[in-house]
């Protein structure tokens, strides 16, 4: 598996391809806008529909609907039907989403270290406006 490193040495030309074929499989799998998202409010436990819709601000059942089957697919999510009056659907993170464990802290990481660097860069424009 190749490594990422930007300060290494000049990467060979396939060295570079493996490391953006890898990157795009990836981002094929997790990518967009919410798979990540109903991968992380998952963790807490096994959900229903309804309570994930209302969990994740802003998607619609449609997309929510698709990123479910496409992640059930993909490994990262299992389907439970229980059979009782009424019919119960949960959904639950299987063995292979943990591991996404890495990317996720990484991401959550640079995510608020970019929030504080775009807060520090507005915080900044507008002391210069004012002068």
């Amino acid at each position: 598996m190749t490594k990422l490193n930007f300060h290494e040495d000049q990467p060979t030309k396939a060295q570079c391809k493996a490391t953006l074929n890898s990157i795009a499989d990836a981002l094929h799998v997790i990518g967009g806008k919410w798979k990540l998202r109903i991968i992380v409010a998952l963790k807490d436990g096994n959900m229903r529909f309804n309570e994930m819709q209302r969990l994740i601000d802003g998607i619609s059942a449609k997309v929510l609907s698709a990123e479910l089957k496409d992640l059930e697919m993909n490994g990262f999510i299992r389907r439970n039907v229980f059979t009782s009056t009424p019919v119960v659907v949960e959904y639950e993170l299987t063995e292979y989403a943990d591991t996404l464990g890495n990317v996720l802290k990484a991401l959550s990481e640079w995510g608020a270290m970019h929030r504080e660097e775009v807060r520090k860069s507005m915080k900044k424009s507008h002391s210069t406006e004012a002068v």
